[in-house]
């Protein structure tokens, strides 16, 4: 696989000059592959938002470069309005942004700006629509009849009809209940794995990374601390409640197993890699 996105050497300052400045990335270098499904993770304040931002150019970096497939996305400065289309980015609570009549023109107003046909316009909002399950009776209400949830998928199939080629979420399921959120990632999985879309799934939930991402980053105080698998990540527990994060529930209960002296694996971050742990040491116990 190649990178799709790439940072090197990314800085950037709030306020640089006054009494007000500060550092939110210091010395950022990461590599996202193509098809990759990232889980960005950090307490508040770590640098996450700062970070996604600059991948599609909605920032500018201080000092260091931000690379999509291959080229500075700043090397011209006409280049970064595409960016923006290839690159979507869902801001938390995005659903505060429908503003249109109806559903159907909220999720066309992206492919709109892009210059494409009637026909090309009706074909993306109904894929995308099919994505996130809005209906087509859905499409033809104004966006503020539909409940939250709706709404959530609604402001996500507006940046999907644009056929990213990355999808940046932050914090997708905030606000929403275990149904809903369920519902939102179980959406972003199927388009993910249809269509090998790279995604960037920012949240505070542990679990919901431990679920879905293929390869987590952790940053810190305007840094990346860690990167690596699910596994490798949640095998630092201590590092991780360290900086303020807490691993999956069922990765603390196992913890204390081992604290307690059974022969577990503390790594385990599913309750199905659980479920098969325990029957492993079921096994090794009755032999």
């Amino acid at each position: 696989m190649s990178a799709i996105i790439k940072t090197e050497n990314l800085h950037h300052v709030y306020g640089a000059g006054t009494p007000f400045e500060r550092m939110a990335l210091n010395n950022v270098n990461i590599e996202i592959e193509r098809g990759e499904f990232i889980g960005l993770i950090g307490h508040t304040g770590s640098g996450k938002s700062t970070l996604i931002q600059h991948l599609n150019g909605l920032l500018k970096p201080s000092h260091g470069r931000v690379l999509f497939n291959g080229v500075d996305i700043w090397e011209n400065i006409k280049r970064v309005r595409e960016i923006r289309f290839k690159v979507g980015l869902v801001f938390q609570y995005p659903e505060h942004q429908l503003f249109e009549d109806t559903v159907y023109k909220d999720i066309a107003f992206g492919p709109s700006n892009m210059g494409f046909t009637k026909s090309e316009i009706d074909e993306r909002v109904r894929e995308a629509a099919e994505f996130v399950g809005i209906t087509d009776e859905q499409l033809s209400k104004s966006p503020f009849e539909l409940s939250g949830g709706q709404k959530r998928r609604a402001a996500i199939a507006g940046v999907i009809a644009m056929r990213p080629e990355v999808l940046i979420l932050d914090e997708p399921t905030a606000g929403l209940d275990p149904a809903g959120r369920e519902e939102i990632l179980s959406r972003i999985r199927g388009y993910h794995e249809k269509l090998n879309t790279t995604v960037i799934l920012v949240t505070h939930s542990m679990e919901e990374i431990a679920k879905n991402a293929s390869r987590i980053i952790v940053m810190e105080d305007a840094k990346v601390r860690m990167t690596g698998t699910a596994k490798d990540i949640f095998s630092h527990a201590d590092e991780l409640e360290s900086m303020g994060l807490a691993v999956p529930q069922i990765t603390q209960v196992f913890l204390r197993l081992r604290n307690m002296g059974l022969d577990v694996d503390p790594s385990v971050y599913t309750i199905d890699q659980a479920e098969r742990e325990i029957m492993e040491v079921r096994r090794k116990y009755d032999a």
